[in-house]
């Protein structure tokens, strides 16, 4: 859906047509960080073609959390050191055959070998500047990347303006999880004005509060028991009405 646009001082980021996922290129101090890159394989090869363009390397690549649409790769942009937090890591190693399985069946043209071969990354940080949030909400080792200097959130699969909240059904009381990762990128979100999540538009100015706010209130509802009163539940969206009714269940402890 468009060729790789710059949203921050060495920040970029190219929106796939499937469930408007957000591949991310940082500038890092030895070059290019790719940040769950995807999705389609004729994607992959647009999202080369643009790092191309830009002329800076790719040194690194980094996965938010380990589901298989955020731990693709593709032979153009190297072999180079790729890494998830190390419990993502872990998850994302246990689980690659599924991994490339649901690639295979849910998108077309990716390339399957170079799923998830992701590594921990180091405690420094590594490669990838900034600081890591992590968190257990949505995904084991699910991360946030803060870059302060540069005024960016990178949300992973929160705060986006299309899909709900979802749940890890392999983690217990994802509500509570929930709650304290929106704590945390709501103190991260006071020193940004660009927020990108995984899937959705990039937020700016007051828009960063208000997808903070449609999170917080969806957890609430499920908090008090209450049915969410959320515009992403639309009529048209069935598959995300599925979803719900699955963190519903999670939420009320079926």
């Amino acid at each position: 859906m468009g060729k790789l646009k710059q949203v921050a001082d060495g920040v970029w980021v190219r929106q796939s047509d499937w469930v408007w996922a957000n591949s991310i290129a940082v500038r890092g101090e030895d070059g290019l960080i790719l940040i769950d890159p995807g999705i389609n394989g004729s994607e992959l090869n647009q999202l080369a073609d643009d790092v191309d363009q830009l002329g800076i390397p790719v040194v690194a690549g980094f996965s938010t959390h380990p589901h298989w649409d955020h731990l693709l790769w593709h032979p153009r942009f190297g072999d180079v050191p790729r890494h998830a937090t190390p419990a993502a890591a872990h998850v994302a190693g246990e689980a690659r055959e599924r991994a490339q399985a649901m690639a295979a069946e849910s998108a077309s043209g990716i390339p399957l070998e170079p799923i998830a071969l992701v590594t921990p990354l180091p405690a420094d940080g590594g490669p990838v500047p900034g600081e890591i949030i992590e968190h257990q909400a949505h995904a084991v080792g699910h991360a946030a990347i803060l870059l302060a200097d540069r005024g960016v959130l990178l949300a992973g699969d929160m705060l986006s303006d299309v899909l709900i909240p979802l749940f890890d059904f392999r983690q217990d009381d994802q509500v509570g999880a929930y709650e304290t990762a929106l704590d945390r990128l709501n103190e991260a979100a006071g020193h940004v004005d660009v927020v990108v999540p995984g899937h959705g538009a990039v937020a700016k100015g007051p828009e960063v509060a208000a997808r903070l706010a449609a999170d917080r209130a969806y957890i609430n509802a499920l908090r008090r028991g209450e049915e969410p009163v959320d515009a992403r539940l639309g009529p048209d969206t069935d598959w995300l009405s599925a979803i719900h009714q699955s963190n519903l269940e999670q939420a009320r402890g079926r």
